[in-house]
């Protein structure tokens, strides 16, 4: 049984969806792609607002600093580091060779699968923003539920446009990331080899330093094409990605309101973040910014982000490139809530990227990741087919009814316990 039933009122799931895919439209056809940092992103912030407005006591739009190029901007460096070490390496120089593979891989592994901001100071300053809106409960506020999507966009990727997201991955990235690891291998055999072996075992061992280089030399050019992996200037649509997660946390709070229902204890509060796609710089401003407040009372923390794929619909066990484990009470809640509404969700994991959620719980705060998205990834993922035409409304309805469903079980029990 459904605990938003126990609240009463006409909750309008449907009416909601269409409502956040007529929004979501009028973002993508009227203000455009939004590249993290931009006015257009500020623009789209401004423009959920005035949805938020009506339906919550308080909004305001922060302000942030960020470096938008330093999340992606290492990999011309990462590239002509791996592919000068291959050349290298052939004229006996594997402990250069060897040193340039480290320097290589260091902001790949920090920036790219980390989100470390390693480099940003490399990089142009930009200045971006969060919109936060805030619901008060009836009753003494002794909780709270903060429902995160961002309203930024990515920079598009032409390879997944040109092969698929999955096509992509297997053609292009996974032999790009392989051939910088055998070249890596590559140079620390030849540099102990070198440093330890008599001249004769040496040259009796060429012919495998020879099918070595041949082999680095078969996956240069897959290291090269991975310098068009992002277009630098051109962003995308994102109307899945991840308008809708905003429009889930905005068709939530719209929903509750019309119903006429309010919590008993538990503050909502939806934010739209900034420069998700930039290395979920806006959820780390906030997150740091608002860290004690968030901690002053029990506080969980829902990232939205991207729905359309309703058979991939499923909660984020691990997140942060596969490194962080989210709290098991904040993907009990979401589950369990799920489940009062007919769906069984599964747990799966981020292994490459991050959500907004990540940020969170990287400073103690209960979180969890909760999408319906084609992990593969699919065709759509950040490039201009991310449009609305694109949007599935079934995936938009069943994410606010599961949404619905997890801010009132919460307010009910609050946080499930794991069992020892």
């Amino acid at each position: 049984m459904k605990i938003s039933n126990e609240y009463g009122g006409n909750i309008k799931i449907q009416e909601n969806a269409d409502f956040s895919v007529k929004q979501i439209t009028d973002i993508c056809d009227n203000i455009g792609p939004r590249k993290p940092g931009s006015p257009e992103e500020l623009k789209a912030q401004q423009f959920m607002e005035e949805d938020l407005k009506p339906i919550s006591d308080k909004t305001e739009i922060e302000s942030f600093t960020l470096h938008r190029q330093g999340f992606m901007g290492f990999i011309p460096f990462t590239v002509c580091m791996g592919v000068a070490a291959v050349f290298v390496n052939w004229f006996a120089k594997p402990l250069i060779a060897l040193i340039m593979c480290i320097l290589a891989f260091v902001p790949l592994i920090l920036e790219f699968l980390m989100y470390k901001q390693f480099d940003d100071f490399l990089f142009p300053k930009q200045t971006s923003h969060n919109l936060i809106a805030t619901k008060a409960p009836k009753g003494e506020t002794k909780q709270r539920i903060v429902l995160v999507g961002h309203a930024d966009s990515q920079f598009e990727w032409p390879i997944n446009l040109l092969l698929g997201g999955l096509k992509a991955k297997l053609l292009v990235e996974v032999p790009a990331v392989v051939g910088l690891v055998i070249t890596t291998i590559f140079s620390l055999v030849c540099t102990f080899v070198a440093k330890g072996a008599a001249a004769n075992t040496i040259q009796s061992a060429r012919w495998f330093f020879v099918a070595l280089f041949i082999i680095g030399i078969i996956f240069v050019p897959f290291e090269i094409s991975f310098i068009f992996f992002q277009s630098w200037t051109k962003s995308v649509p994102g109307a899945s990605d991840n308008l809708s997660g905003c429009y889930i946390g905005i068709g939530t709070l719209k929903a509750l309101r019309e119903a006429g229902i309010d919590m008993e204890q538990t503050e909502i509060r939806v934010i739209c973040s900034g420069s998700e796609e930039a290395g979920l710089r806006g959820a780390k401003a906030y997150a740091k910014a608002h860290e004690q407040e968030l901690k002053d009372i029990p506080t969980v923390v829902i990232g939205l982000d991207t729905f359309r794929d309703l058979e991939y619909i499923a909660v984020y066990d691990r997140d942060l490139s596969g490194t962080l484990q989210h709290d098991w009470g904040a993907k009990y809640l979401v589950k369990n809530a799920a489940s009062n509404c007919g769906y069984d969700l599964k747990f799966e994991s981020i292994y490459i990227g991050a959500c907004d959620a990540a940020a969170f719980e990287q400073r103690g705060i209960p979180s969890t990741g909760f999408a319906a998205m084609d992990p593969a990834p699919a065709d759509y993922y950040h490039t201009r087919l991310d449009n609305p035409e694109n949007l599935r409304p079934e995936a938009i309805a069943a994410a606010i009814e599961i949404t619905v469903e997890t801010v009132c079980l919460y307010d009910k029990q609050g946080l499930p316990k794991k069992e020892d």
